[in-house]
């Protein structure tokens, strides 16, 4: 993506004219690379990110290093909410997913501008709301639903969040990601480009047919998108009402 700007993330532009000019002073743009370490478990969170071109994955780390994708953030919101949410620290990982670009702001200057500032405070509330549904469905998710389900809704996820239908993730991060061996990534992936729906190649993947996709998913994607639709509709019609 070529200049990013601060609406490029869908929670910046939800924002009125007014409270943009209070909070984008506060903005920095930086590069945050596949494979970053944002935050760690338990980490005091200096830094909130908002992402314009990257994902970034919220996930449990096991002290045998198992690990398990509870959620994913992209441009429809912002990474960090335990600084607003009171904690200023969460037994999460946050780790770059995809690459790109993402607007970053002192913890310090958005808990100021979240309590001062009724928008934002209820336009983030919103979005906590919608990572929630997100983390419920993703556990359900895990629990009743095959690899080869939980690899659709996955990329349907991960779709949602990037401007193409291009995807840069090797097998074995997918298989981190969704907590299952790598052999079962293996093979749902295969299922998937038999059927013509991707197509994978030294960690590139590219969704060719995504209406498909849709279909051969559960039903915990179409949840989550309902959800997050419903509330980033109600954030703007109430933000710039």
């Amino acid at each position: 993506m070529s200049h990013p700007v601060p609406t490029d993330n869908k929670l910046l532009a939800a924002l009125t004219l007014e409270a943009q000019q209070r909070l984008f002073p506060s903005l920095r743009l930086t590069e945050l690379p596949l494979g970053k370490v944002v935050y760690e478990s338990g980490q005091q969170l200096n830094t909130v990110y908002f992402p314009v071109d990257c994902i970034v994955s919220l996930l449990y780390v096991m002290e045998d290093g198992a690990s398990a994708e509870i959620s994913v953030v992209g441009n429809e919101g912002i990474v960090g909410i335990a600084v607003f949410m009171g904690g200023d620290s969460t037994p999460s990982q946050a780790i770059v997913q995809s690459g790109g670009w993402a607007f970053q702001m002192p913890a310090s200057q958005m808990r100021m501008d979240f309590n001062a500032s009724p928008e934002l405070r209820m336009l983030m509330l919103r979005y906590t709301q919608s990572l929630i549904t997100q983390m419920a469905q993703t556990a359900v998710c895990n629990r009743h639903h095959s690899i080869d389900q939980q690899l659709c809704r996955w990329l349907l996820l991960s779709l949602d969040r990037l401007p193409s239908n291009q995807l840069t993730m090797t097998q074995e991060l997918i298989a981190n990601m969704l907590g299952v061996r790598r052999e079962g990534v293996t093979e749902a992936a295969g299922k998937l480009q038999r059927a013509g729906v991707i197509t994978y190649s030294r960690g590139h993947i590219t969704v060719v047919d995504r209406s498909k996709l849709e279909q051969l998913s559960c039903e915990c994607y179409q949840v989550v998108k309902t959800e997050t639709d419903r509330l980033a509709a109600y954030t703007r019609t109430t933000t710039h009402n």
